[in-house]
């Protein structure tokens, strides 16, 4: 059995998704002092974005390989075990955002954007599309918004990832995305549990009802679940409640209570029970050294 590491970002140790909203960085920043080469891994609540301009690489994305060449567009959901190999030459530039948040923004303004944000994908991008010129302005304006630090930097900065993707959108639908090669039927399967778990987490149904609506056994969802995310279904799924409810505390003033209802949790004490076991402190606890942390950034 495999062991994938979860990080916030590569190297670093995997931090709480409500502590950042997002980040921009430059390609050779990140990948340069580990030698070219990003082992796999997962961001649980982190979407990346990457707009290669120059260069190459080999790309892992869940059970699916994909050699890629400059320009190209990649885009990481949360959850997604991915690695790279890139070139020495590479260049361009990659965003790291609160999956949730844009997930929410998207939600409002564009909802065919959650197909965007929901699903690995790798867009080769043809220069002469005439949306790719907005990239580039895009993204550098996501990097003054991050370095600037000011009233609004979170509203601004997210609001132009939303652009970018509504790019990424338009492109993809102009041009067919890059091949994957290799088996990605795993992918595939990996990617159904997913979506179900989206729909049904609330619900607190068993690994079994998923893998019957997979037509898996349960035995055999959770060693797919291990071989490609190296976590078991169980995880995945509480993992997912989990993150909602971090979320629920830290984004809303409802009641212990009331939230664990709406996760599913008939009995507020079990939800106690279960949160602590996840996150080592209970809701409440966990509320409030949030929101102080918060309050000093």
């Amino acid at each position: 059995m495999r062991t994938i590491p979860h990080y916030a970002l590569y190297g670093d140790q995997a931090k709480n998704s409500w502590a950042s909203i997002f980040n921009f960085e430059w390609i050779p920043q990140r990948s340069g002092p580990y030698l070219w080469e990003i082992q796999p891994h997962v961001h649980e609540a982190f979407i990346q974005i990457l707009y290669l301009t120059t260069g190459c690489a080999e790309v892992l994305l869940d059970d699916a390989k994909w050699k890629i060449e400059a320009p190209c567009l990649i885009v990481v959901p949360a959850h997604t075990v991915h690695g790279f190999r890139f070139s020495t030459d590479v260049d361009g530039a990659v965003i790291t955002a609160s999956q949730q948040f844009l997930e929410s923004l998207a939600g409002v303004a564009m909802p065919a954007l959650l197909q965007i944000i929901r699903k690995p994908l790798v867009i080769g991008v043809d220069q002469s599309t005439r949306h790719v010129d907005a990239l580039m302005p895009l993204l550098l304006a996501v990097e003054r918004e991050w370095q600037v630090h000011e009233d609004g930097q979170v509203a601004a900065g997210m609001s132009l990832i939303i652009a970018i993707l509504v790019q990424a959108s338009r492109i993809s639908h102009q041009q067919q995305p890059a091949s994957a090669s290799g088996n990605s039927r795993k992918a595939a399967q990996i990617e159904k549990f997913r979506t179900l778990v989206e729909i049904h987490f609330r619900e607190l149904i068993s690994v079994d009802a998923y893998a019957d609506k997979l037509g898996l056994s349960a035995g055999q969802l959770s060693r797919v679940c291990r071989e490609v995310l190296g976590m078991s279904a169980l995880d995945m799924i509480n993992g997912r409640l989990i993150h909602e409810a971090e979320r629920g505390l830290i984004h809303t003033s409802m009641p212990v209570k009331q939230l664990a209802g709406l996760l599913g949790f008939h009995d507020p004490a079990y939800f106690g029970r279960f949160f602590r076991k996840h996150t080592g402190t209970t809701p409440k606890q966990f509320r409030a050294k949030a929101l102080a942390d918060l309050a000093l950034t």
